[in-house]
């Protein structure tokens, strides 16, 4: 049985969670586990979304994959020494240590990324080099047995190389193929590489103001 957490906090970015719990979940007799400091539900980043927890932080066994999810509320949990503290013990007994966008930022804040290459939301790239790491911007990093995934739609390719380590390739595109996962959108500007810079330099304008509003609101 695989066992799997999902670290869930006030401030995540709904699909960093959600897409690497649809797919992990589906490997067979996988458990997973919602986790949150006090075991309560959490409010996503939109302020709309409400996600559940049925584990505290101290009320969690061992796990086999520990996946750390961003979103405004992991650029303010870097400051959190508990939640610092919590993931790099968690991580020193998981077999993976993974996370989607700026959840790197929280790896990086308990010591996982330093020498290490990592990637992360690619309007935050710089900000990794503050925690030792070496930022690249690729999709999914393998890095020991640390894995960093870009921005929110990548947690799913992330998890889907996962599922290959965990339970090999026939089984990972099975699972790919249940959640139909076959992606076909109407823009080729999924990176900043291939937009205009007038594009992509409002996008990071308006990706950086909305964290820094967000933590802002909650520091109060």
């Amino acid at each position: 049985m695989v066992k799997v957490a999902i670290y869930v906090f006030d401030g995540l970015t709904a699909l960093d969670a959600v897409g690497p719990y649809e797919v992990l979940q589906r490997i067979p007799g996988a458990s997973v586990r919602w986790v949150s400091k006090d075991g309560r539900a959490v409010r996503t980043d939109s302020g709309i979304a409400t996600l559940g927890a049925d584990t505290a932080m101290d009320e969690l066994d061992e796990v086999d994959v520990l996946v750390v999810p961003g979103g405004p509320g992991a650029n303010a949990l870097v400051h959190d020494g508990a939640s610092v503290a919590w993931v790099r013990d968690r991580a020193g007994s998981a077999r993976w240590t993974a996370s989607v966008c700026t959840g790197s930022l929280l790896l990086g804040a308990a010591g996982l990324l330093a020498g290490k290459e990592a990637t992360t939301h690619w309007a935050f790239l710089d900000q990794l080099a503050e925690y030792g790491a070496i930022p690249t911007s690729r999709r999914v990093v393998f890095q020991d047995s640390v894995v960093t995934a870009a921005g929110v739609s990548a947690g799913i390719d992330m998890s889907l190389h996962l599922c290959e380590k965990l339970v090999g390739p026939e089984l990972a595109q099975a699972i790919q193929l249940g959640i139909e996962y076959d992606p076909q959108p109407p823009f080729d500007a999924g990176s900043p590489d291939k937009v205009v810079p007038a594009l992509a330099a409002l996008t990071r304008e308006f990706v950086l103001a909305e964290t820094t509003s967000w933590m802002e609101r909650h520091a109060r």
